[in-house]
């Protein structure tokens, strides 16, 4: 089973949403200065004996260019969605858009489900977990619900398979972990594979010192806070009893570090 790291670029925010109260005015200090940061996009393929899978879709391409609503962009940019999108990052391991068998999307926000509209009117199969796609539906049609979904990203003639064990066999080797807590809905994975298991813990931690650290997000990349702490315990458990190594949702020094070795 053999693992490529897709470089989907970088979403560029303040460091106060990933980790929670890293700049906080004080009485000795009330203008704090402020970290605009970048955080790392990105999919990943696995190419399983059985199926070429496409873990998430990344940002659409015209993210930068009016796609995604402005007050959502102002607050987490990404201005390379264009030249990072999913066919020039699948080329760049050799691979085409009708190369995958099967989709995972962990989770339906705009910077994982946006390309989404290349399995249109396919018989690829799309996995998500109910709860995500129930959540999507009614936060994208209400003022329910949370404000990173966008309709036009998730709302075609898809393959949807819908997972609703807490944990799901998809392959030999994968299996599919509900982790709540950024959304109702997150999937992580456990990959067994020979050498190195794999546990991709995605946005459960945004940031290494989320998972290592214990560092909360910010409450606003938070659907529930309980049950994002319950998913990382849940996690370090899953990571132990694996001797697996973790994969994080948008840490730019660790994705950085592992592209060359996947």
């Amino acid at each position: 089973m053999d693992l490529h790291l897709l470089d989907r670029g970088r979403i560029h925010a303040d460091l106060n949403f990933a980790l929670d109260g890293t700049a906080v005015a004080a009485h000795s200090d009330p203008n704090p200065d402020l970290e605009y940061a970048e955080f790392a996009v990105w999919n990943l393929v696995v190419d399983h004996p059985e199926a070429t899978i496409l873990w998430d879709t990344g940002s659409h391409p015209d993210a930068a260019d009016g796609y995604w609503p402005a007050p959502l962009y102002e607050a987490f940019a990404h201005p390379d969605a264009a030249e990072r999108d999913l066919e020039t990052a699948l080329g760049e391991v050799g691979l085409a858009v009708d190369d995958i068998d099967c989709v995972v999307q962990s989770h339906l926000h705009l910077d994982h489900a946006g390309g989404l509209h290349h399995f249109a009117g396919t018989d690829v199969p799309v996995y998500v977990h109910r709860r995500e796609l129930e959540h999507a539906y009614l936060s994208a049609n209400t003022t329910a619900g949370g404000t990173a979904y966008l309709e036009s990203d998730f709302d075609h003639d898809l393959n949807w398979q819908v997972v609703d064990q807490h944990r799901h066999h998809l392959l030999d080797g994968i299996e599919l972990l509900h982790v709540p807590g950024h959304t109702p809905g997150l999937l992580g994975a456990l990959l067994e594979r020979d050498g190195e298991n794999v546990l991709v813990a995605g946005d459960a931690a945004f940031l290494e010192a989320n998972y290592e650290e214990g560092h909360s997000m910010g409450a606003s990349l938070l659907y529930d806070s309980r049950a994002a702490a319950d998913s990382i315990e849940f996690l370090r458990d899953v990571e132990r009893r694996h001797d697996a190594r973790v994969l994080y949702g948008h840490d730019p020094d660790q994705f950085e570090r592992l592209r060359g070795e996947f």
